[in-house]
């Protein structure tokens, strides 16, 4: 009778089913992979098409949206999901107000929390907009609005001391997170998994080891937090960062123990931390390890090992491994190929960094912006520096295809002025500009000073530099006027 029951009930979703999509709505959205471009044609199409959905379908696709970064579209399809008539809980509303700000800045979602009516105006919606503060760093802000939560005594968790004492982490003040701790543990806010990994950080960050290992003592005592592998980790990488390696491999083994899930992040912070420790058996280990647990080992496990064992200076260990994921990899990842380019052209060899680069080229794997500096400080560091200005050229042209803009550092830029100058290079000089101006709105003034003064030393006159200085609203110190003027010469 119960299972007549069931199949009426499951055959009745299934009709009603049948009114909503055909496929489920987050699949949709990334039916033409991530970007940002494709995701935002899939949810036009949805939406124009006007067809239902389910509300647990909605919040699923949001979730998922929110997690690959996808704000402006996630913030449309909450707002036009709300305009249909479905309805939103408190819950929905903090999620939409993390959205506003994510998608439209602070303001934005300072004005949606106005207008929010006073029902909703809950712990979720207060801890939300003090999240975004956090996010954004705004202190005076995040502490004023903390406290209004405190007087409006809206039940507070451990999630606002948390947000608060990650913007004091990011804004170098860790020596305020013990009196957060403190003030919990007087109202009886249970300090949660994260709130003791932060307060353990901020011991660290003033060489408080001793009071990291109290953390974790009392951590224990209590009983009511169980450590995780990433308490471990975080206590692992602070005794590397100490150098008390003996007590590293510790709490890596505590690690271990705890990786019952054998999750995928967990092996990789052994490898890495083991790498630290500089214990090579260790870490092919765990790579074993993660090998058994992941047969099908992902682009990203291969760049983390590679990585280790360059660091490691085990270079033919390196190029074992990277041979295996050649062999094996579905998609040729050239992060990876980087990893071994970037040991040869540190190491001199740079026709086989060159030979990598081809190798990867012809199996698919075109050179991104990294791939272009790491040969750019190789053509530095040995002073061929016409070649260091065509990487320049091709790293601002792949960043430009790639959808991000990539400029060479200060540092950089002033190597290259620098050597123009000593050389007298006026050609080479112009040339490096010229090519910059493609990526940065305007040179500056320390970059025309230079130019001015491999004019000067090189004897070139120019009538042209001039009316460059006052288009780009340069201004000059009295030395480089004085130059200028004599560059300038009729």
């Amino acid at each position: 009778m119960a299972f007549m029951q069931q199949f009426r009930e499951t055959k009745s979703v299934a009709k009603r089913s049948k009114k909503y999509l055909e496929e489920a709505l987050y699949k949709r959205l990334f039916k033409d992979g991530s970007s940002e471009v494709s995701v935002r044609q899939q949810l036009n199409q949805f939406l124009k098409s006007k067809k239902r959905v389910f509300k647990w379908e909605v919040g699923h696709s949001l979730k998922i949206l929110r997690q690959r970064n996808r704000f402006y579209p996630a913030l449309k399809l909450s707002e036009t999901m709300a305009e249909r008539g479905m309805n939103k809980t408190v819950s929905d509303q903090a999620i939409h107000l993390d959205l506003v700000a994510k998608a439209r800045g602070i303001a934005a979602a300072e004005t949606y929390f106005i207008e929010l009516p006073e029902t909703s105006k809950n712990h979720l919606t207060y801890g939300a907009l003090l999240n975004c503060y956090c996010k954004e760093l705004m202190t005076e802000k995040a502490e004023a609005l903390l406290e209004k939560m405190k007087e409006l005594k809206l039940g507070l968790t451990s999630m606002p001391y948390n947000s608060l004492m990650t913007l004091y982490t990011k804004t170098g003040q860790p020596e305020k997170i013990p009196t957060i701790v403190q003030e919990m543990k007087a109202c009886d806010i249970m300090p949660d998994s994260y709130t003791y990994n932060v307060w353990m950080r901020a011991l660290a960050a003033v060489s408080d080891i001793s009071g990291v290992e109290r953390v974790i003592d009392e951590m224990k005592r209590d009983g009511r937090v169980v450590g995780d592998w990433t308490t471990y980790s975080n206590l692992a990488s602070i005794y590397v960062d100490a150098g008390l390696f003996e007590k590293a491999e510790k709490a890596l083994k505590e690690l271990e123990k705890r990786n019952a899930r054998r999750d995928l992040s967990a092996f990789q912070f052994l490898i890495t931390l083991y790498g630290r420790t500089g214990n090579l058996l260790e870490v092919y280990r765990v790579w074993r390890s993660l090998r058994l647990a992941f047969p099908k080992t992902a682009n990203i496990s291969y760049l983390n090992m590679i990585q280790v064992l360059v660091n490691l200076k085990d270079l033919p260990g390196a190029e074992k491994c990277f041979r295996e994921w050649e062999s094996r990899c579905s998609t040729y990842d050239i992060r990876v190929a980087n990893v071994l380019i970037g040991a040869y052209a540190r190491e001199g060899l740079l026709e086989k960094a060159e030979e990598f680069k081809e190798r990867a080229r012809r199996r698919g794997g075109k050179s991104n912006v990294k791939t272009w500096e790491i040969f750019l400080d190789y053509y530095l560091r040995n002073g061929e520096i016409k070649s260091a200005v065509e990487c320049v050229d091709n790293a601002i042209s792949t960043g430009r295809g790639d959808g991000q803009k990539w400029i060479p550092s200060l540092e950089i830029t002033k190597k290259f002025m620098q050597n123009f100058e000593r050389n007298k290079d006026v050609d080479g000089a112009e040339r490096f500009l010229g090519i910059l101006e493609k990526a940065v709105d305007e040179l500056g003034s320390e970059a025309f000073e230079s130019l001015i003064r491999i004019y000067a030393a090189a004897g070139r006159t120019s009538q042209m530099l001039r009316r460059r200085v006052k288009m780009e609203n340069v201004e000059l110190s009295d030395d480089c006027k004085k130059l200028l003027d004599k560059v300038c010469v009729d």
